[in-house]
């Protein structure tokens, strides 16, 4: 049983709009071909299909303000209401009572101390490593989650040997913006496959994806529109590498942002939860799945079984 959760960072379930949502205008044959023909929307969800589900999750959590990344995530990598409990939504990055949360126990480590193995598939170029060592640059939420169970971030190393994917998916940005002439550029779909491919040697995988984000806060369509077909090409590589019987593919965010584009902010939208795979594994994890605190549980209690 494999367990690989692609995360989107930013992307909430939006209305049917094109001056507002991009996902009314991108061109994304393979989700809508999982999705019955179906666009990303938030009137599609709840949606059953022969391959793929699509639920709509509450991001909110009971708690005033916009969801944020740090609290969101570390909810995602728990299964604790920390909004809730802390009494508001907290991000970018985790502040000492959020980082806490996810030091003193997450999925990986949980998953660890079951002999479990588990890994974030992203590569880090080694300005990430040197600026974390300098003090400048603090972990985001995820990466502190697998950092504090005993786990290894991914290298270029890693990235080079096809162990790791870029978090461009393509690894054209570490060329262009980090000066990496000699690292391999995928075509998206390579990149699909690759993904799919790393992720099936881990009982449980994790790739953040933080360029929906970004492209969100930037309110630039064209931009999104581009990442959102681009990724597309990259779910077709994925579809065609994983076998349904093996396990679950998970898709899904901590917080709405990308789907409305007539803010810079975070918006309060449900955020999609699309899980690919044989149908007994799809409604095993979807049982009674409403929110982002049932996430965390869902994938401890399938890699149970």
């Amino acid at each position: 049983m494999n367990i690989f959760f692609l995360f989107l960072d930013g992307v909430g379930l939006g209305v049917d709009d094109p001056l507002i949502n991009p996902f009314t205008r991108a061109e994304m044959p393979n989700l809508r071909s999982i999705l019955g023909g179906n666009r990303l929307l938030i009137d599609t969800a709840p949606y059953q299909g022969a391959r793929a589900s699509l639920l709509a999750l509450d991001a909110c959590l009971g708690v005033e303000g916009l969801p944020q990344s740090a609290t969101g995530q570390t909810v995602l990598l728990t299964g604790k209401n920390i909004p809730a409990d802390l009494g508001y939504h907290y991000g970018p990055k985790p502040n000492p009572p959020v980082a806490a949360y996810l030091t003193n126990g997450n999925l990986f480590s949980q998953l660890r101390k079951r002999g479990l193995h588990s890994a974030l598939i992203n590569a880090y170029p080694p300005r990430y490593f040197e600026g974390i060592e300098s003090g400048r640059r603090l972990y985001s939420a995820i990466p502190l989650a697998v950092t504090s169970a005993g786990l290894k971030l991914k290298t270029a190393v890693d990235l080079n040997s096809g162990q790791a994917i870029s978090a461009d998916f393509t690894g054209q940005g570490w060329r262009t913006h980090l000066g990496q002439p000699d690292v391999p550029v995928l075509s998206p779909q390579e990149a699909g496959s690759q993904l799919g491919l790393v992720a099936s040697q881990y009982d449980f995988a994790l790739f953040e994806y933080w360029l929906s984000d970004y492209a969100g806060h930037h309110q630039d369509m064209t931009e999104a529109v581009y990442l959102l077909e681009l990724f597309d090409q990259v779910l077709a590589g994925l579809l065609s590498t994983w076998e349904d019987e093996q396990g679950l593919v998970l898709i899904t965010s901590d917080h709405g942002n990308l789907e409305d584009l007539s803010t810079r902010r975070h918006t309060r939208n449900p955020v999609p939860a699309i899980l690919i795979g044989a149908q007994r594994y799809r409604e095993e994890f979807s049982r009674d799945l409403y929110d982002l605190t049932q996430i965390a549980p869902a994938i401890s209690g399938l890699l149970s079984t």
